[in-house]
């Protein structure tokens, strides 16, 4: 809850929208009077930011006192992959951490994957639910939705059966996320804590009749998440086609143990992360000169600046407002673009050549989803997105889709977050109830702070192989922390309108009207004693304390 919410204290109920400014100073002891003060809980900008609905602050807390399990059981209470998103989130939670204002963002992605990594070494498991519902579910597509929504139903005590087209499942975290990012043991073991829950996974699988498959498994509700693998083609001029290949066909190939030969010149056609990863994939396997094309600015392009920078660092040039005209491999040849006025580029009629004996199309993707075309009440847009509900209900009953087959920014945090939220929905629709939603809490923003106990303390990197060693292997490029680092990078955390139990208001109240509950417990006040006269809201770091009107 936020301002403007009523609360109970000790029986009585109390707007807790905030009074003006000028009443906050001790110096106005007549509207002292007529307030008090009430721990509040607001929403940290990190948690509100996270695509897979983890309360980062709580875990970071208990990984703050040294209680890793615990941190790495709340973790995975809403993300069964942590030593996976460790690795590869875009961590969007850090790019609004109110710490930013101070030094620098928490380095949340590497304490999830501290403890990712540490429960897999411990072994520690996912507990199984409390009762079995014999309700069954079908999940088409083992990527990360699929995953995460499989996951989240078993713990709810349904039984789940995956099927996935793939010869393994993780879907893209597999076949399209190269090994220096994400080491295949590290996917393969998490995705073993799913399958000790009881989810089946059935590889090599192609589903095109969902309503057969539905009414022969005897299926309650149906959850499809097949993803975007289908990649976008355009027509260049060229006397061999076969030096030009699509990057997910190439990523997929090398993932799978293949080594192409492409060359020594390599062009990437595409401004995206696939691009990205492409073109470093090719600096891998020996191409001297790789080079990425794309038609608009570095500002413009869709795939993520420290992606780019990565990219830059391991050799890849990157060649701004271009596009490719034609291909007489070794030789490329395209033409310099310009921004009109509206930021839109046009050719300028310039052309100029580079060297390549391959070219990578990197141009996007689209999901393969003629075979719901046929189910009654499913609508797909334009680009073969699936239409949802708010709850990830096609227009078919007892059937959701999530991930990528639906319009949504396209990442593994995404897709899990989607796996979650469908879960939820699924469960809820098995069971004929409705989904209840508390409000959200209030915003915790870095103005409403008073951050005097909190210091400067330098972001702990994370260890990384050098540029000219990466491009020698396969080799994961970070590293991760130990312990120690893990816990220093937690304590960094402002926690953002939670209280902490700093005692600053049990230390500061000058009527000793603050009674402390026990670790754990937080404090309350003793409003007999209390005069209002909001010491301890103004001392709170955090701000888990408002002054309430007493009269309302």
């Amino acid at each position: 809850m936020g301002a403007g919410d009523a609360r109970a204290v000790s029986g009585e109920l109390f707007d807790v929208t905030p009074l003006p400014d000028l009443v906050y100073g001790r110096a106005q002891t007549g509207a002292v009077r007529e307030r008090r003060p009430l721990y509040v809980d607001l929403l940290p900008p990190c948690n509100a930011g996270c695509p897979a609905g983890e309360n980062i602050q709580a875990w970071l807390s208990l990984a703050r006192g040294g209680r890793h399990e615990e941190a790495w059981r709340q973790l995975v209470a809403d993300n069964p992959l942590p030593a996976v998103l460790g690795r590869i989130c875009y961590h969007p939670c850090e790019s609004v951490c109110n710490r930013t204002e101070l030094d620098s963002a928490v380095s949340v992605h590497s304490v999830e994957r501290f403890l990712g990594d540490l429960a897999l070494g411990q072994h520690w498991s996912f507990a199984p639910p409390v009762a079995r519902t014999h309700k069954r579910v079908l999940v088409i597509g083992a990527g990360p939705s699929g995953l995460s929504a499989a996951y989240h139903l078993a713990r709810l005590g349904h039984e789940v059966e995956i099927r996935d087209a793939g010869a393994e499942p993780g879907g893209m975290m597999r076949y399209g996320i190269p090994a220096y990012r994400l080491p295949r043991d590290v996917l393969d073991a998490e995705l073993e804590g799913i399958v000790a829950l009881g989810v089946q996974i059935t590889s090599d699988h192609r589903v095109s009749d969902l309503v057969a498959e539905r009414a022969e498994g005897g299926f309650d509700a149906v959850f499809v998440a097949v993803g975007a693998h289908l990649s976008k083609r355009v027509d260049i001029p060229a006397r061999d086609a076969s030096h030009i290949i699509d990057a997910l066909s190439f990523l997929k190939s090398v993932a799978s143990g293949d080594r192409p030969a492409i060359g020594r010149s390599v062009a990437v056609y595409g401004g995206g992360n696939t691009a990205m990863d492409a073109a470093r994939v090719a600096r891998r396997l020996g191409a001297g000169e790789t080079t990425i094309v794309y038609r608009r600015t570095r500002n413009q392009m869709p795939a993520h600046m420290e992606e780019a920078a990565d990219a830059e660092s391991e050799g890849v040039r990157i060649n701004w407002l271009r596009t490719i005209t034609a291909f007489d491999g070794p030789v490329l040849q395209v033409e310099v673009m310009e921004l009109d006025a509206t930021g839109w580029p046009r050719p300028t009629g310039r052309f100029e050549t580079l060297a390549a004996d391959t070219v990578i199309l990197a141009l996007g993707q689209e999901s393969d989803t003629a075979f719901l075309r046929q189910v009654p009440g499913v609508e797909c847009e334009a680009d073969g997105t699936v239409r949802v509900s708010a709850a990830m209900e096609t227009g078919c009953s007892g059937l959701f889709a999530g991930g990528d087959m639906v319009p949504s920014e396209r990442t593994v945090t995404v897709g899990v977050g989607h796996g979650r939220k469908a879960a939820r929905n699924i469960d809820s629709w098995l069971r004929g109830a409705e989904v209840l939603r508390p409000p959200k809490h209030g915003p915790a923003s870095f103005e409403r702070l008073h951050l005097w106990y909190f210091g400067e303390a330098r972001r702990r990197e994370q260890p990384e192989v050098a540029p000219e060693q990466r491009v020698t292997g396969f080799v994961e490029v970070f590293g991760g922390f130990s312990a120690e680092q893990a816990i220093f990078e937690a304590t960094r955390c402002l926690s953002c309108g939670n209280c902490f139990e700093c005692d600053g208001c049990l230390g500061s109240c000058p009527e000793d009207a603050v009674i402390k509950l026990g670790v754990g417990h937080r404090y309350r006040f003793d409003y007999d004693k209390c005069t209002g006269c909001g010491v301890c809201f103004e001392q709170c770091p955090v701000h888990a304390i408002d002054m309430i009107s007493q009269d309302s």
